[in-house]
């Protein structure tokens, strides 16, 4: 292998770890995130329009596998049984404030005077 191909082949592994960790780190992000990203690598069109559509995926699933998640945790919760606990463990303290404040009048509404 002559030092052009070696180089060659730095830039292509380079270029590669640069997209791998873009569309990892593109699954977080808004699209126009992941497009802001993305143009400073040069890839087709249709490659950035690929990773950000899969940067969407895998966002929507993650989220939804969060969600899943944490819906199992909290249906094995008794709610009941832990206010319980709460209730015997500590005694409640309550303040607050409420104040009325008029609403202001807006012009343009039918029905007032």
């Amino acid at each position: 292998m002559d030092e052009k191909e070696k180089e060659k082949d730095g830039k292509i592994g380079d270029l590669l770890k640069k997209v791998l960790t873009t569309t990892v780190t593109a699954a977080f992000m808004t699209e126009e995130g992941v497009r802001a990203v993305l143009k400073d690598i040069p890839l087709p069109k249709d490659i950035v329009g690929s990773l950000v559509e899969n940067a969407k995926n895998t966002k929507t699933e993650f989220v939804g596998s969060v969600k899943n998640e944490l819906k199992n945790f909290l249906d094995k919760i008794d709610l009941t049984k832990e206010i319980d606990k709460i209730a015997e463990k500590y005694d409640f303290e309550v303040k607050a404030t409420v104040s009325l404040k008029k609403k202001k009048k807006t012009k343009g509404i039918e029905g007032e005077s």
